[in-house]
């Protein structure tokens, strides 16, 4: 739904290799990159741009993608744990949000809470 988002990382090239294990089993890639930033989308339409930040942290953002299927989801979660990423809940059922509800969850290298889901 949203056209793009930007984040502060502390560390380019770490965020760089978390985003985009995280993100390759969504079906997203790195789109651009200079010293300064970087932008996460599909091929040529990048929606998730990374900005270096030097300064203070600041307070974690929640960020949901949409993923095509169940798999995708815990492919995500494995991926994202390998590159850095800490567990903030796994692959599973959310019917608290609703029926359908399927998705995980993971805290990127700066705090941010990134989720995967499908519905």
């Amino acid at each position: 739904m949203y056209d793009h988002v930007g984040i502060k990382v502390g560390n380019l090239d770490k965020s760089i290799n978390f985003y985009t294990a995280a993100l390759a089993p969504l079906g997203y890639i790195l789109c651009s990159r200079d010293a300064n930033g970087a932008g996460f989308g599909p091929k040529g339409e990048p929606a998730l741009w990374l900005h270096l930040h030097k300064g203070p942290a600041a307070a974690g953002a929640h960020i949901a993608f949409r993923a095509p299927d169940h798999a995708a989801i815990r492919k995500f979660h494995t991926e994202g744990l390998k590159a850095g990423g800490r567990d903030n809940g796994a692959a599973g059922p959310r019917t608290d949000y609703s029926p359908t509800y399927f998705a995980a969850f993971l805290i990127d290298p700066d705090g941010n809470n990134v989720e995967a889901v499908c519905t």
